[in-house]
């Protein structure tokens, strides 16, 4: 940016004027613009710390949009670490609140998905299917991940999903202690709710069989 010299004002000539203070002193090169002035305004004001954790965050949802239409993963077996409760608002009824506690002394599969995840559309017609055949002795809380209501309510109808469906974005407590690597994330809880399995990407029959199986016996 070009400098500009302040030059003091004085009067018309033959007039008289204020004397002028001396030679206008030179202000000297401008200042280099801070590092990282690439950067917008609003992001250099975080400061290292902030900047860093918003990182994380947007990597991490990044990442989550990116496994969700690869599908890639597979069953994990878990030290039997405890679940972090939840209480979050039923799709299409945001004045009603579900949470797994409501379930306690009860084992429980947890599913993660989301309408625009493209292994959840083959993965949760299955799953509505299962929990039907079940009668209800299996209970099943799928979480909507980063969903537009219309959507959400859309997919589940059409999927024939029957058990509680609640809602979150990505960047929420319950998604970010639950540490998923993508969509579909499925969670088997023992009746004291501990992780006692979990699946990423696409379930199958095989592994919810299994995984009923699991949380049957190790409920206890």
């Amino acid at each position: 940016m070009a400098r500009q010299d302040i030059m003091t004002e004085s009067g018309s000539p033959g007039q008289d004027g204020p004397e002028s203070a001396g030679p206008a002193q030179d202000p000297g090169p401008a200042p280099a613009p801070p590092r990282g002035s690439g950067w917008p305004q609003w992001l250099r004001g975080l400061g290292p710390a902030r900047l860093t954790a918003l990182t994380a965050v947007v990597l991490g949802a990044v990442a989550i949009v990116i496994l969700s239409f690869t599908g890639t993963g597979g069953p994990q077996h878990t030290a039997d670490v405890q679940a972090k409760n939840f209480t979050l608002a039923e799709l299409g009824n945001p004045g009603r609140q579900i949470s797994l506690n409501s379930l306690a002394g009860r084992p429980v599969i947890v599913n993660f998905f989301a309408s625009w995840c493209t292994p959840c559309q083959r993965e949760t017609p299955m799953i509505a299917r299962f929990y039907r055949a079940s009668h209800g002795q299996v209970h099943i809380i799928g979480i909507d991940v980063s969903d537009t209501a219309r959507s959400a309510l859309a997919f589940v109808h059409r999927t024939g999903v029957a058990y509680p469906v609640v809602t979150e974005p990505s960047t929420d407590p319950t998604v970010m202690a639950y540490d998923l690597p993508g969509l579909p994330d499925t969670f088997f809880l023992n009746s004291r709710h501990q992780i006692v399995k979990r699946v990423y990407g696409a379930v199958t029959q095989a592994e919810l069989t299994a995984g009923v199986a699991l949380i049957g016996q190790r409920a206890h």
